[in-house]
């Protein structure tokens, strides 16, 4: 792992954001907010926008990048694409390896991994015809198994409404992913460098956690640290670093909990390579633990390795 010193504060660090996925515009809204605060600290940092077509390869060598803070979000960023080109190049980054970041980003490969080690998740299929959803039961959740920041996400509430819902999640990556729909308070968990950093809860004015309430709105309330007891908080945070841990992710995280009614707790997803954004979570939990913006990129960017 990096540390903060005179030798390294002279090699050239290459935020890599924008890439071509649907979550292309959060993603340099996050690199832009690390590149600012990274060279504000004196960090020989350049910016990386890596467009549809061209060759990311060339762009890191043509800048001379020696360490990469990982800024993408989405498919060919999060999922182990980059991950893999890095550590052929023999590039150190941020963020997990190319396996943790496939496994989590292919959410039934995740779920598959936490039904394994014991990792509590709401009942889940593969779509395949209404009969799945008819075992599930409604309301549940219909969406696409490989994307990000709940992108082609809907609850669908009855029969009626499943086909269309099925067709939204069949326009992004990965297979058509059901679940059952967990009632109770949005918990997220971040995790730095292996520990648990704190959490915060999430309350949006819309029905859920949606693109549109992490994004675009100003009524979503983030309460943070989240209003829970003790116990809940012990028993989120095991969940979460376990879940982090049984997919193989490294440097940092944030888990996505529901904390459901009579105290049930479910599993949502590992997010390797969570937003750094003005609105994001990471900050917010950081900021409550007394760690500003600038000093939390410093804290990712030192666990910056090859995992390989």
């Amino acid at each position: 792992m990096l540390q903060r010193n005179s030798e390294l504060m002279q090699r050239k660090i290459g935020v890599i954001m924008g890439g071509p996925s649907s979550e292309r515009e959060v993603s340099l809204r996050t690199g832009k907010g690390v590149l600012e605060s990274l060279r504000g600290r004196g960090w020989q940092a350049v910016g990386i926008d890596w467009k549809e077509g061209e060759p990311l390869p060339a762009a890191l060598q043509q800048n001379g990048v020696e360490v990469a803070f990982v800024a993408l979000h989405g498919v060919w960023g999060e999922d182990g694409c980059v991950q893999g080109l890095l550590e052929i190049l023999r590039i150190p980054y941020t963020g997990s390896g190319v396996m943790g970041s496939a496994i989590a980003m292919d959410k039934v490969m995740s779920k598959r991994i936490f039904d394994q080690v014991g990792v509590s998740s709401a009942r889940w299929r593969i779509y395949g015809s209404p009969a799945d959803a008819e075992a599930i039961g409604y309301p549940l959740v219909v969406k696409p198994s490989r994307e990000g920041s709940s992108v082609g996400v809907t609850i669908v509430r009855d029969p009626s409404a499943l086909a269309r819902a099925v067709d939204e999640a069949r326009r992004f990556h990965g297979e058509v992913l059901i679940e059952e729909y967990v009632k109770g308070r949005e918990i997220n968990v971040a995790i730095l460098d292996e520990e648990v950093l704190g959490d915060v809860e999430v309350r949006p004015a819309v029905e859920f956690y949606s693109y549109e309430a992490k994004y675009q709105r100003s009524d979503t309330q983030y309460l943070c640290p989240a209003p829970i007891g003790e116990g809940e908080r012990a028993r989120l945070s095991a969940i979460a670093l376990k879940a982090h841990q049984a997919l193989g992710c490294s440097g940092y995280s944030r888990v996505d909990l529901i904390l459901g009614e009579g105290g049930r707790v479910v599993c949502l997803e590992v997010n390797t390579l969570p937003g750094l954004t003005e609105k994001s979570l990471i900050p917010k939990i950081a900021a409550s633990q007394g760690i500003d913006y600038a000093t939390l990129c410093e804290r990712i960017l030192a666990t910056a390795s090859l995992k390989a």
